[in-house]
């Protein structure tokens, strides 16, 4: 064989581009069952386990953050792993129209240019925000690519393309039919800076400064007032009661009275009510039942009347007195503060921190407000979605997201599907002149009623929440509803199944655990109702990516990462393995700039691994790996093989990515480069040829499964050196020479154990570490080489020491190993599990100096134990945290033991 030379820096750069180009090209990311078709081109699905992921859709308009980062890693981990282990692997890629986030950008854009949605009319501001739509999905499938996301780009999907637009219409038009779609007056989030209604899970709430007010109502017959505690005064305006507790005594005489509300002439009623806290405040508590959701409960349950005091611009309307129309809420609530307390009737205010909620998308305070709107009534869905949670149909990593996701499905309230928006699926629902209202699954071209024509039936103009589209996501992207019923026949013959039918349902979620309420329960909900399936198996619910203080990154913190960045500065790779080594499950990713490093080195060492291989191969021979006797150290390396790889076919199994992680680190840089690697120099040295092949050959098939292994974490690096080895170690059984991510991935084999081998390569690695702290301790510089005596006992593991003295030479730095019975004397002694060593103080060493240093040292120490006893001894031990004291007796106690192995040390000499 000829050396075969890799680039002495790793660059990253220079071939990630490249490589991603050549995986698309040759479809590898596609599904191996695309390849299967019978003599007549119609597709088979294929036989064995599929495993089939669609992507959380990124919002078309956005650009994908450390949290995207984190989550296409994982998805593109557990992904790559099982194309590897032969199942048949969809990822499905894909953007979210995000309605609410889409339409605020495009009309950003027309205030620069002086213009308003309404002036360019909805059909020109459509055709704007498409090709905003276009401008930023580029931008998104480029920053995918970056990132190496093994995502089968011919199946990509747009939450308002054609076919998903089909779903949509058809899942509205059957909740209708089916009784579960209704539209009402009720009291609704509102955001008044987008202009539109919101789920009760698109509102935020912060903790916000604020204020208690307290004002009295007086009595209508004058015989005194009621003192009510409010955080929003200028709601005032649109009170239709004042409710207490009925067991308070201290109002039950008030009840049924009427009072004056200040500053609108009107009376309103005393009313009793269970609801009411009678703790909070002053235990009387104003109702305005269109403006707070308890109080509109209470508003139905008491028959009382509903005034809307608010525009939906958020600024006071014709309900509220004169005065105060046309005021924002703010400046209304300065102005009745001021004016009750010029009749005499406010009594103070204190200052508070509340939680309030605000807008999802852009942070305005929401506002409850009364409108018209579409609700799906979710009840009969949840009741499903729990069933199947409880028969076992899902299963969620880790395990306590069961108990919230059981708790929103037993508490979950009817869901405002309309928004206020034009950026959207239009709502497919037509009012007629005659009064009627059709719901259709196609634009109607008259009225079934009157048999008017299209002209006089006006569409709803509200969009649906972007939310209703997603929640379709897992089978609307695989071609439902055209494909739910099965196979089509064909006068022309059987035809291709659909792949709805080969890959619904799926079968893994990825996803944070910030929209298990936006998502994925809807998710199963609409799996449940329309498939009659749940749409997935596994739920994997990953953290959130923090900083180092465990704040969320963010743009007024000044801590946010750019993925892209990162990637420009140490490459996929490393970006991808660190966040996954950094997964623990349950627990959030905190990370800054230099944590990436961690990968960034990792992949150097995978590099620089097999650069020294493949750049000493020059006139070797490649063997067969079945014609390789295995050495003792070969069979060593395997068995630790064998353990990486069921270690992490067990940790992604379970999408225990830390694990995983750690056990393909711990074999790689540990296993193979430190030990490994460095053993088999023995073999190059020696003047034997047959040998050297031999051990190039054994070295090289390890090299190769270990890129096997590594490839889900180390996508990018593994495929490049894969791409350089020798073509007889990259065939597959048909002699074909593949990529990487086709290969096969490792499977742990029964006949690679060797608890022997591994029981005595382990004391043999404690034995190199004694020798190696022998040497520090006793300050003798790493180039020196030592001779040593050991002395070990029979039935142990260390018994087989005199058959590895080539390799304790080697990588202990030794000159000569002397097996012996007894102590021998100037030698300074270390130990382990069945054995002693000794470093003899001889011709290699120094003794007067090394006994001057261990005078030196011990009389140091000794005097660190009397400051430490008499520190300990004094008021120290009393006055300071017991922590900090069991950390000085530690202390204490470590520098005891060292003044008395130093005197050992000199005793011995």
């Amino acid at each position: 064989m000829k050396a075969i030379e890799l680039e002495k820096a790793y660059n990253p750069r220079d071939f990630e581009g490249r490589i991603y180009a050549a995986w698309v090209d040759k479809g590898c990311f596609k599904p191996k069952s695309d390849f299967c078709k019978d003599a007549g081109g119609v597709q088979k699905v294929a036989g064995g386990q599929t495993y089939v992921v669609v992507i959380p859709p990124p919002n078309v308009t956005g650009v994908l953050h450390m949290g995207h980062g984190l989550n296409h890693t994982l998805q593109d981990i557990a992904v790559r792993y099982h194309r590897m282990k032969g199942d048949d692997t969809l990822w499905v890629p894909g953007c979210d129209h995000a309605g609410i986030a889409t339409q605020h950008v495009v009309e950003v854009r027309l205030k620069k240019e002086g213009l308003s949605r309404h002036d360019l009319g909805r059909e020109k501001f459509l055709e704007r925000t498409w090709q905003v739509k276009e401008e930023h999905h580029a931008l998104i499938a480029a920053q995918q690519r970056k990132l190496g996301d093994s995502v089968d780009w011919d199946r990509e999907r747009f939450t308002m393309d054609e076919g998903l637009s089909r779903a949509v219409r058809e899942v509205f038009v059957t909740l209708y039919e089916r009784g579960l779609v209704y539209r009402g007056n009720y009291l609704v989030n509102w955001c008044t800076s987008c202009g539109t209604a919101l789920a009760d899970d698109e509102v935020d709430h912060e903790d916000t400064p604020g204020a208690m007010y307290h004002i009295v109502y007086p009595l209508a017959d004058g015989s005194g007032g009621i003192e009510i505690a409010t955080t929003r005064p200028e709601t005032m305006l649109a009170d239709t009661a004042v409710a207490v507790h009925p067991g308070d005594g201290r109002y039950a005489a008030l009840v049924g009275k009427q009072v004056n509300l200040p500053l609108t002439g009107r009376q309103i009623p005393v009313i009793a009510d269970s609801y009411v806290d009678r703790e909070f405040g002053t235990g009387a508590v104003k109702i305005t039942p269109a403006h707070d959701p308890n109080d509109w409960d209470m508003a139905k349950r008491q028959n009382l009347q509903i005034i809307n005091m608010l525009n939906p611009d958020g600024t006071l309307n014709e309900n509220a007195p004169e005065k105060y129309r046309g005021l924002t809420c703010q400046a209304a609530r300065k102005a009745v503060v001021e004016d009750i307390a010029a009749q005499g009737l406010f009594r103070g205010k204190e200052d508070i921190t509340h939680p309030v909620g605000h807008c999802y998308r852009c942070n305005t305070v929401v506002e409850p407000f009364l409108s018209d709107q579409w609700f799906v009534r979710m009840k009969p869905l949840a009741d499903k979605a729990l069933a199947s949670w409880k028969r076992g149909d899902l299963v969620f990593y880790p395990r306590k997201w069961e108990n919230t996701y059981s708790r929103w499905m037993e508490n979950i309230r009817d869901w405002c599907i309309s928004r206020q928006l034009w950026w959207g699926h239009r709502i497919p629902v037509w009012y007629c002149d005659c009064g009627e209202v059709i719901v259709s699954r196609t634009d109607p071209e008259r009225c079934p009623k009157c048999g008017a024509d299209s002209s006089r039936l006006r569409q709803d103009p509200d969009v649906l929440d972007t939310w209703f589209s997603s929640w379709l996501w897992p089978f609307s992207t695989l071609g439902w509803p055209e494909s739910r019923d099965g196979p089509r026949s064909s006068s022309q013959g059987p035809q291709s199944p659909s792949d709805f039918e080969r890959f619904y349902p799926t079968t893994a979620l990825v996803t944070a655990y910030d929209i298990i309420f936006f998502w994925v329960s809807r998710m199963i909900m609409a799996g449940l109702e329309f498939t009659g399936k749940a749409p997935f198996r596994d739920i994997y619910i990953h953290g959130l990516v923090r900083d180092k203080m465990g704040r969320k990154m963010s743009k007024s913190l000044g801590n946010g990462l750019d993925p892209l960045d990162l990637i420009a500065e140490y490459g996929s790779d490393a970006v991808k393995f660190t966040l996954a080594f950094m997964c623990a499950q349950g627990q959030d990713v905190l990370v800054d700039r230099d944590s990436f490093k961690l990968g960034s080195r990792f992949a150097n060492k995978v590099w620089n691994a097999a650069r020294y291989i493949l750049g000493n191969l020059e006139g070797r021979a490649l063997l067969p790996l079945g014609d390789c006797a295995l050495s003792p150290l070969d069979k060593w390396v395997y068995s630790r093989l064998n353990a990486a790889s069921a270690s992490a076919r067990s940790a992604l199994e379970s999408y225990r990515y830390n694990d995983a992680a750690s056990a393909l680190y711990e074999f790689f840089w540990n296993d193979f480069c430190d030990w490994y690697v460095e053993a088999t120099k023995l073999s190059f040295r020696c003047e034997d040829e047959g040998e050297k092949d031999r051990a190039v050959s054994v070295l090289l098939n390890v090299l190769a499964e270990s890129l096997r292994l590594l490839h889900p974490f180390l996508p990018f690096v593994t495929e490049e050196i894969w791409g350089k080895l020798p073509q007889a170690l990259t065939a597959d059984s048909a002699g074909r020479t593949g990529m990487l991510v086709n290969a096969a991935y490792p499977e742990p084999d029964g006949a690679r154990e060797y608890p022997e081998i591994a029981g005595e390569f382990s004391a043999l690695q404690e034995l190199v570490r004694s020798i190696r702290a022998l040497r520090i301790d006793a300050g003798i510089a790493p180039e020196v080489k030592l001779n040593i005596a050991l002395k070990v006992m029979a039935d142990t593991p260390a018994a087989g020491f005199s058959a590895y003295t080539g390799i304790i030479e080697l990588l202990a730095g030794v000159r000569n190993i002397t097996f012996t019975e007894t102590n021998p004397p100037k030698a300074i002694a270390g130990g382990g599990a069945g054995y002693e060593v000794y470093l003899l103080v001889d011709g290699s060493v120094n003794a007067e100096q090394l006994i001057a240093r261990f005078t030196r040292e011990r009389e140091r120490e000794a005097q660190f134990v009397i400051k430490l006893e008499a520190k300990l001894a004094g008021s120290f031990s009393q006055k300071a945290p017991p922590e900090v004291v069991a950390q000085e007796r530690e202390k204490l106690l470590t520098a005891k033991t060292r003044v008395q192995k130093l005197a050992s040390y000199i005793s011995n000499f």
